[in-house]
């Protein structure tokens, strides 16, 4: 296959300024068209990118041998396991779902359907990060690790587009950026095998684990921290010494191309990618436990 036809689910932000731009540069790419719940934002989409509005997403299925969804996680669950139906790759965004019985259940689509996945974890396919993920679980040795993932999407000095989602508002930080945070601790320090939460200011939380390689992570979400506050770290301390994450030099569209070359690769080769749905599926089953950890909110008197 030289070419790979894929589809676009979305139209919101995130797909306006990610996925479709990169969909339509791609070389090894057919950008198919898109689908979106207003088909007037699909059809002003398609047209700056010199392709087709669909109606249905069963109709671009059937056009289509892949598709990539920039949905909320709930809506995005329920339209990749239609796709995995219908026989298409699936590139999807992270969390693949906040319920783990829907994470299984696309798992056990795909595998059945035999169709290659790649989520999209962004630091996972950024090429300085990613390079020192890989050199990092190379060198082993972890003692600790913590990560600070906080954005100011929800802040009162915030001029977030994601401001208005629904589903990061329902589902705060942990669910929002925590995907990210596990995405490099995982590969790092192995699985995490014990897993506790509690709560912060606003939407913030503390998630602790315990991993299969004997190390102990902490990690820092939220989507609440002020501007001047909000940032990325993740600092490594072990028999090797301290290391932290590199700062991203390039846009998460760069990172996004990549992915689409990590499909790209598991379609033609038949292997999985390390970010596949299976790993979606961890991911998605480490947050349900931690939120399920969470004490109780305690009503605001002030």
């Amino acid at each position: 296959m030289t070419t790979l036809r894929i589809g676009l689910l979305g139209t919101g932000p995130w797909a306006r300024r990610v996925h479709a731009p990169a969909l339509a540069a791609h070389p090894g790419v057919e950008f198919t068209g898109v689908w979106g719940r207003r088909a007037e934002a699909a059809a002003a989409l398609a047209q700056v990118h010199r392709t087709r509005p669909y109606e249905s997403p069963d109709e671009l299925f059937e056009a289509c041998d892949a598709v990539a969804i920039a949905l909320p996680p709930s809506v995005q669950a329920a339209l990749a396991l239609r796709a995995a139906g219908a026989g298409c790759h699936l590139l999807l965004d992270k969390p693949v779902a906040t319920a783990v019985p829907e994470a299984r259940a696309l798992v056990v689509a795909a595998d059945r359907a035999g169709i290659a996945s790649v989520v999209f974890f962004t630091a996972r396919f950024g090429a300085q990060e990613g390079e020192w993920i890989a050199a990092q679980a190379a060198a082993g040795g972890w003692f600790t690790a913590h990560a600070d993932w906080l954005g100011s999407v929800f802040a009162d000095d915030s001029s977030s587009p994601y401001a208005d989602s629904p589903w990061r508002r329902e589902k705060g930080g942990l669910w929002d950026v925590g995907p990210h945070a596990l995405s490099v601790l995982l590969p790092v320090l192995g699985d995490a095998e014990t897993v506790t939460a509690t709560r912060g200011p606003a939407d913030a939380v503390l998630l602790t684990m315990r991993h299969s390689s004997g190390a102990a992570s902490s990690a820092t979400l939220g989507l609440t921290a002020p501007a001047a506050a909000s940032g990325v770290g993740i600092t490594l301390r072990g028999t090797a010494g301290i290391t932290s994450l590199p700062r991203r030099q390039e846009g998460p569209e760069v990172a996004y191309r990549h992915a689409v070359d990590a499909l790209l690769a598991a379609v033609e080769t038949g292997l999985p990618n390390a970010c596949d749905l299976h790993f979606g599926l961890r991911v998605t089953e480490i947050l349900a436990a931690a939120e399920e950890s969470l004490p109780p909110l305690v009503p605001d008197r002030r």
